[in-house]
């Protein structure tokens, strides 16, 4: 279950485009040539796949275990602080590549090619409070789908945080700031939960609130992590027991926020845009690329950098191409600005520190009603 341009339905007879930052601005044919030069670039990709890329995802998994089972053995002695501190960074660096590089990537279908069941879209699982299905469904499906569609695209604010203006201000958003803060702290608990409840309210005949069926299916996930993470390996501690376990939390506290810094830097920045429904009706492929383009941000950083924010540092190239390995993003990069450049279109990005500052900042001014930031002259 993979998200890809190819795998879509599009309207290819459509006259003008319809799209705010183009209209009037490319004509369809322009429009038509940048879906053609995308798909070359994806095209050119996929067949060049080969062993350096498998080289390079067996490389990414041993590097995560050895990581893991390093910081694991060193909680043994976590009872004094170098360790603690040694044990706690690592164990938080290999949750961060499996679920970002590993899990995010793997479940996208970027390894799909290599047939390898143990590397594969459909047998994969993470160490996430999400299940893999819920998370396919509601990520590949709808967010890749729709992306940045208000009111179709579920991740635009996941229907608590008021992102942009073109959505209805309500008294919950005054403490919406707040509200971050929190889902950044337990990111992983509350988007399984928005996801685990759509898919819910989807199920027919069901019996129950949606939202109990999504907390015990969430239970069924997260019960086995948890005993791993704050039973069995603080027993198997000794004395170090208590330690073990506040080090295994602040690892998984350490994850949550990484996340949610990645993800929210790459879709809610400044210079973002966001599509009603009308705008999309009767979208063609060149369209929809070009609708990933501006509703996308990649963040700046270092190799080791992009590696750890699971290469969606460039945000831009994984919309336009989700189905592509990640480890090819930095290689392609250059090509899609080129086509930015040559059409005049927006190629977003900024440093992690920008795009983080603009991120709260619109989430605080965001939260005041509509005319008292218009008396104060805020504008998001």
């Amino acid at each position: 279950m993979t998200a890809s341009t190819h795998d879509f339905e599009f309207d290819d007879g459509t006259d003008e485009p319809t799209l705010r930052l183009i209209t009037g601005k490319l004509s369809p044919a322009d429009v038509d040539e940048i879906g053609r030069r995308f798909d070359a670039i994806r095209d050119s990709v996929v067949s060049d796949l080969g062993e350096a890329d498998a080289a390079y995802i067996h490389r990414v998994i041993r590097v995560h275990r050895y990581l893991e089972l390093t910081a694991r053995a060193t909680l043994l002695a976590s009872i004094f602080p170098p360790a603690w501190i040694a044990g706690t960074t690592m164990l938080a660096t290999a949750k961060i590549l499996e679920n970002m590089e590993l899990g995010h990537n793997i479940m996208h279908g970027q390894w799909d090619w290599m047939r390898d069941p143990e590397i594969h879209s459909t047998t994969w699982e993470w160490d996430s409070a999400i299940s893999s299905d819920d998370w396919k469904k509601s990520h590949n499906d709808m967010h890749h789908m729709w992306t940045n569609v208000i009111g179709k695209d579920k991740d635009v604010g996941y229907g608590r945080l008021r992102v942009t203006s073109d959505q209805e201000w309500k008294p919950e958003h005054l403490g919406q700031v707040g509200l971050n803060v929190l889902i950044a702290l337990f990111f992983e608990y509350g988007i399984a939960m928005y996801d685990a409840t759509m898919e819910a309210e989807k199920e027919i005949d069901a019996t129950g609130h949606p939202r109990l069926r999504a907390l015990k299916k969430i239970w069924t996930k997260v019960k086995p992590q948890m005993v791993k993470d704050y039973v069995a390996f603080p027993l198997l501690s000794g004395i170090s027991a208590p330690t073990t376990l506040t080090a295994n939390f602040t690892a998984n506290v350490l994850r949550n926020l990484w996340t949610h810094t990645i993800i929210f830097c790459g879709h809610f920045p400044d210079d973002v845009e966001y599509f009603t429904e009308d705008e999309i009706e009767g979208e063609s492929k060149g369209q929809w690329y070009l609708r990933q383009l501006m509703g996308s941000a990649n963040i700046e950083g270092s190799p080791l950098f992009h590696i750890m924010s699971g290469n969606l540092s460039h945000q831009i190239e994984h919309h336009l191409f989700p189905d592509i390995p990640s480890n090819r993003y930095a290689e392609i990069a250059p090509q899609v600005r080129a086509i930015c450049e040559e059409y005049g279109l927006p190629y977003t990005s900024g440093r992690l520190s920008k795009q983080s500052f603009e991120v709260w900042r619109s989430l605080a001014i965001l939260s005041l009603p509509d005319d008292v930031r218009a008396k104060l002259s805020l504008s998001a």
